[in-house]
Parts: C-alpha cells; sequence; structure tokens
C-alpha cells in the first residue's frame, strides 16, 4: 500500500501543513451554501474571490490578499448573473480579470479595478452566450492567451476566443459534442494539446480539443469517477471517485492506454468528493477531501510504485473548498511550496494552509524551488487556434530575478538587457559592438524618463491601489496593516526603479569604452 512505503530519500518527506494564524484568515466572509462540487474559491497574488450567499441572482466577491481580519459586511460584490455562480477562474495571464459561470445558462469575463472596491459591479466585461442549460465548469488554456473552456448541463463543452472587440460572443470557436452525460471535471496537460474529461457515465476521455475527436477512452466499470487531473508531463492521468462499494477511491492511469488503471486504491469510507491538485514543480499530488479537513500528499515517480504517500495535513474543521495559490505569489523565504486556502463554512472563514519544507536556512532554497510557470502567454488564440502547441514559459522564484506577477499592460516596462550578458561581453575584451547591444542609448534614456514620468505624474498603481501620500492615517490595525503593504509595494517598485538605472548606467558606460576605443585604434 502507498501509505507504508519503504525507506526512499526525497527532499519533500517531511513537508508539513501549518495553518495561518487568526489574525491571517479572512473572517466573516458569507461563504456559499450551494451543493455543487467545484472549489467555490480562487486565488492570485493579488486577489481572493469566493462565492458568496446571495439574495436574487449569484454573487462572488473579490478581496485584496492582504486584506485579512473581519470583511465588512457591506463589502462591495461582483453580482450581474441572474442565477447562482458555479464556478469562477483568474486569467493566469492577468491577475485583473477573472471569469465566471452560473445556472443561468452564462458564462461571464470581468475586470476588477486595481484600487479597493467600493460599490458592486454588476456590468461585466464580456458575456458568453451559447449554453442552453446551467453552466458547471470553466477553465483557461494554460498556455494560449484569451483562450477559455466551458461545459454545461446540456453535455457540451464549447471553446471561447475572447479576443475580440465584441461584448457579447454567441458563437464560440469550437463546440465538443463526445460527452453523452454531464461533465464533471476538465484537465489540461502542459502544453494544452489534449484535454481529459470526466463524465457522469463513468467514464475518462481524452480528447484533442481542437479536431474534438475522442483519442482515448476509459469505461473501467470498478472506479466511478468524479474528478481527473493530468500529471504534468508524466504523461500519466489522476482520478478520485467512488468503487463499487462507495469507498473513496483513488487511481492512476497511463495516458496511452486507458483500459485499466496502473495503481486503485481505497482510501475511507467518507462520502465527501475529493479534489486532486498535481504541482508539477514538486511531482507532489495533494488530495483535498470535501466536508473533512483532510489534506493527503503523495510524491508522483515515473516509475513504480508510481505514488508515495508522504503524509496527512489534518483539521478538525470540515472544508467545503479549496483555492490554489499560483507558485509566483508564494513566501520563498519560508520555503513554502504551496498554499491552500480553505473555506469554512460552519465559522465563515477563510484559512490559509502553507505547505512548507523544514530547513533551518532562511536563504532561497534552489533545489525545491525549480523553474516555474510565469504569467506571460506562450502563444495567442490565433495561433493556437492554427494547430501551434508550446509549452509555457518559465520563470525564476528567485528574488530580484524579474518580476512574475501578471500586471497590466500599461504598468509593464520594456525589455532591457539583462545585466548578466553585459557582464559576459565585458569578459570578452571589453568591448561590446553595436549590432549586439540590445537597445540604443536614446531608446534606454527614454525608457528611464518614461519610468520617471510614472512615479512623478502618476499615481502608483498598488495592490489595493490607493496613492501612499494622500492616504489618511490608519484608524484601526487593519488600516495600519493595509498601510504597512503598500509601504512594502512602494518600496519594490523604488528598487526595481534603481535596478532599471543601473543597467542604464552600465549600457552607457560600455557605449563610451567602445568609443574610446574606436579613437585609439585611430
Amino acid at each position: 500500500m502507498s501509505w507504508h512505503p519503504q525507506y526512499r530519500s526525497s527532499k519533500f518527506r517531511h513537508v508539513y501543513g501549518k495553518a495561518a494564524s487568526k489574525e491571517k484568515c479572512y473572517d466573516c466572509v458569507p461563504i456559499t451554501r450551494n451543493v455543487h462540487d467545484n472549489h467555490f474559491c480562487a486565488v492570485n497574488p493579488h486577489f481572493i474571490a469566493v462565492v458568496t450567499e446571495c439574495a436574487g441572482g449569484g454573487a462572488f466577491l473579490v478581496i485584496p490578499i492582504h486584506q485579512t481580519g473581519k470583511l465588512d459586511p457591506h463589502y462591495p460584490k461582483i453580482c450581474g448573473h441572474k442565477g447562482n455562480v458555479l464556478d469562477i477562474k483568474w486569467n493566469p495571464f492577468n491577475d485583473f480579470v477573472i471569469a465566471s459561470c452560473s445556472e443561468d445558462a452564462t458564462v461571464k469575463i470581468w475586470d476588477i479595478p486595481n484600487y479597493l472596491l467600493t460599490r458592486n459591479i454588476t456590468t461585466p466585461k464580456k458575456e458568453l452566450l451559447g449554453h442552453i442549460r446551467r453552466v458547471g465548469l470553466i477553465e483557461w488554456h494554460p498556455t494560449a492567451n484569451n483562450i477559455l473552456f466551458s461545459s454545461g448541463y446540456d453535455y457540451k463543452i464549447m471553446i471561447w476566443n475572447l479576443d475580440t472587440h465584441e461584448t457579447v460572443i454567441s458563437n464560440p470557436v469550437k463546440i465538443l459534442d463526445a460527452h453523452k452525460d454531464v461533465v464533471l471535471s476538465m484537465s489540461f496537460n502542459t502544453d494544452g494539446s489534449l484535454l481529459a474529461t470526466a463524465c457522469r457515465d463513468r467514464k475518462i476521455r481524452l480528447i484533442d480539443p481542437r479536431s474534438g475527436t475522442v483519442i482515448q477512452e476509459a469505461s473501467y466499470k470498478s472506479h466511478r469517477v468524479n474528478k481527473v487531473l493530468f500529471l504534468g508531463n508524466m504523461k500519466k492521468l489522476f482520478s478520485t471517485g467512488t468503487s463499487r462499494w462507495n469507498n473513496r477511491q483513488i487511481a492512476l492511469w497511463d495516458q496511452n492506454d486507458l483500459s485499466v488503471p496502473l495503481l486503485e486504491e481505497d482510501l475511507d469510507g467518507s462520502s465527501g468528493l475529493l479534489f486532486p491538485v498535481y504541482d508539477s514543480d514538486t511531482h507532489m499530488l495533494y488530495v483535498v477531501g470535501k466536508g473533512d479537513g483532510n489534506i493527503r500528499y503523495y510524491e508522483i515517480s515515473p516509475e513504480k510504485p508510481y505514488l508515495n504517500y508522504l503524509m496527512e495535513y489534518r483539521s478538525h474543521l470540515p472544508q467545503k473548498g479549496v483555492g490554489m495559490m499560483p507558485k509566483r505569489g508564494l513566501e520563498v523565504s519560508a520555503c513554502e511550496i504551496f498554499r491552500f486556502y480553505k473555506l469554512i463554512p460552519t465559522k465563515s472563514l477563510i484559512e490559509p494552509i502553507s505547505m512548507i519544507v523544514p530547513r533551518r536556512s532562511e536563504s532561497y532554497q534552489e533545489d525545491i524551488y525549480p523553474l516555474t510557470i510565469g504569467a506571460q502567454p506562450a502563444l495567442t488564440a490565433q495561433e493556437w487556434l492554427k494547430g501551434v502547441n508550446k509549452g509555457p514559459l518559465l520563470v525564476s522564484l528567485r528574488p530580484g530575478s524579474g518580476a512574475v506577477n501578471s500586471l497590466p499592460q500599461f504598468l509593464e516596462p520594456e525589455p532591457l538587457m539583462p545585466a548578466t550578458d553585459l557582464s559576459q561581453h565585458q569578459g570578452q575584451g571589453g568591448r561590446l559592438p553595436v549590432e549586439d547591444m540590445p537597445s540604443e542609448t536614446e531608446d534606454s534614456r527614454k525608457q528611464l524618463k518614461m519610468a520617471e514620468k510614472l512615479l512623478k505624474n502618476e499615481k502608483m498603481c498598488l495592490s489595493n491601489g490607493f496613492d501612499v501620500f494622500e492616504c489618511p492615517p490608519p484608524k484601526t490595525e487593519n488600516e495600519l496593516l493595509q498601510m504597512f503593504y503598500r509601504q512594502q509595494e512602494e518600496i519594490r517598485r523604488l528598487r526595481e526603479l534603481v535596478n532599471q538605472r543601473d543597467v542604464q548606467i552600465k549600457q552607457l558606460e560600455l557605449e563610451l569604452r567602445n568609443l574610446c576605443t574606436d579613437k585609439c585604434s585611430y
């Protein structure tokens, strides 16, 4: 059995879960009572979104990630749906865009302002009309920008191209009509070229989303599947469901042969759903139980026994759903490798749970933080629709290695030449050829002036949206905490500006050196 493994060397053998203190939780949040089997929570480095109770229609809350503590009962909502909201997902390439689907058979795309909300948002950026019954699932494409998948109770999966100027889109670019019952789960492989689905007819299907053809189909009768998940580049699928005797069960499948699972294991006799979550960077698999407080975690290996049990986080507070923070939002100084946001409706509480590798050193641990998925798309929507496949763009989580947050377009500086490249050229005789320089000196000066102008003449767009110099003095502990986070954000931005200036200075020094070398040669 996987929970009695032989001794094996692993740097994640002692990973433990740490619940946040009361001050760092989100209290008095009216979490939805809907019984739909979804997470009901979506998280990114700027915001946490949670589906909430609402009289007359559906709504969800978007709370700044640092605004912990008690929530104002009159806090503004996003409430444009006419039915209960069933699923919400942040755009992986824009932290200020979120999609939602509802029982009113619509999918809506929302722009979230980068300042503190003062009133309800009722008008979406885009509205997708195509399903004739309620929409239960939505998924963003992992590498292509502005491609969204939606699944409804009309047994159809629709592919939407949001890269248009239309506010109401009624014609999806593709309709996948391969299912005979409700789709319970959708998952993409790493480059988004394959889609795995779990259906209420107890079958797992592997589909080419652009052609709509079913490549593989599993109809293993002793495993009634609820959720299915691609395990990164392992070419394996993981599913959770129930056995013939209604025990909660997990199964591992070979992507190229879905006739019989590689591994099948009963966990317990509870009735709640199991949500699988995979971290492709650490090859760790988390199994979150709905209705209980447990999070089991395993390590995946490409060879037998495939699934290696590590530990189990236990809590007496049952969870209705969970949100997962992207890797670029983790606290690497604390050796945090994953973070859940646990919804506890019995206490109206959202509790962050950090998965931590115990290390004594506070320096950056490169062995547990490999290059991870960044916030930039690898493809445009049109490129993906034309048949191009490309893996995600990777970034380093090392502090100071470069911005990994997804910011509004007007805040993105133009790319500069990395200092490491400059030092390499300095080592080659001290001369940098003019044709090898990434930008002209005039462009460098323009970029510097642009950055200074943004700081001097415009309001700083902070995570909670207030200008530090115009914000009134804090009156409560929560306001003081918000002021602290605003100041930290300002310091970070000023450091980025200083780094840009250092690069500009090095470019000017190299240009002067080249001019001096040319004069000496004459």
